[in-house]
């Protein structure tokens, strides 16, 4: 009876010194953000945030727009099966332009930034520990947290949402080309009709996710980079938990907030 009490208490102990520690480090880097800050920051922090976004950014388009596209045409085919039914296929339109507007174009966008950013960040700070890099910074009077992981923070909380911004366009355009060869509705009618289907708030709130979904993958993927202990088989492994542990966190943080925005009536 005691050793699974054990268990659980040992097991709580860990989440709650996970979830600590990583709390501690969103605090570090948020006050280290403004170092990051073009005109009032550190210019060479401003450049490596600028490099960080391309490549979290510019270089995820591709794959963001690509999951985007089929995403939709999925939705499409699957709403319009259903819709078909009652002779509402042209509640497709809504359907794709709210429902990416809303949840599908975050929700795609941090799962491919998690995947593919949140891996390299783990690897990459996991790598530094193990080179005894960050010792070293720390000799010279540099904090690991301002040089290694703001500028990431800063990218990231830029890139992930304008990557949204595509995807929900590209999820709609997907919606659009299906209902141009199955309803024959021309595209400019479709751009018409999903623009009268999107609300303000289904923007604003999708915007907030993103934001929400950037801070989880940075932050625990930088988080899991500093815990490496060993050798490079450690790396390994934090770049495992990192896409394991960002991606849970991203969706039950998207639960939590399509739950508040429900309650507020917002969606």
């Amino acid at each position: 009876m005691s050793a699974p009490l054990a268990a659980v208490g040992k097991a709580t102990f860990g989440l709650l010194d996970y979830f600590g520690g990583l709390s501690g480090q969103i605090w570090a880097s948020t006050r280290a953000l403004p170092a990051t800050m073009p005109l009032i920051g550190n210019k060479y922090r401003w450049k490596a945030s600028v490099r960080q976004m391309m490549q979290i950014g510019v270089d995820a388009f591709p794959m963001v727009a690509l999951m985007s596209l089929c995403s939709g045409f999925i939705l499409a085919l699957q709403g319009a099966g259903e819709l078909r039914k009652f002779g509402a296929i042209n509640f497709v339109i809504d359907l794709v332009a709210v429902g990416f507007t809303r949840e599908l174009g975050p929700l795609i966008t941090a799962l491919a930034v998690s995947g593919r950013s949140g891996s390299a960040f783990s690897a990459e700070i996991g790598t530094m520990v193990v080179t005894e890099e960050m010792d070293a910074l720390r000799v010279m009077a540099f904090e690991p947290v301002e040089f290694v992981l703001a500028p990431k923070f800063l990218a990231t909380l830029v890139a992930v949402p304008c990557l949204s911004i595509f995807a929900n366009m590209s999820g709609i355009l997907a919606g659009g080309i299906f209902m141009f060869f199955i309803a024959h509705l021309p595209l400019e009618q479709f751009v018409k009709l999903a623009l009268n289907a999107i609300q303000m708030q289904d923007i604003v709130s999708g915007l907030i996710k993103s934001t929400a979904f950037a801070t989880v993958i940075v932050q625990v993927g930088c988080f899991e980079g500093f815990r490496v202990r060993g050798g490079p088989e450690s790396v390994g492994i934090a770049t495992t938990a990192a896409v394991v542990k960002s991606t849970f966190l991203v969706i039950i943080v998207d639960a939590i907030f399509t739950a508040i925005f429900y309650f507020m009536g917002i969606s």
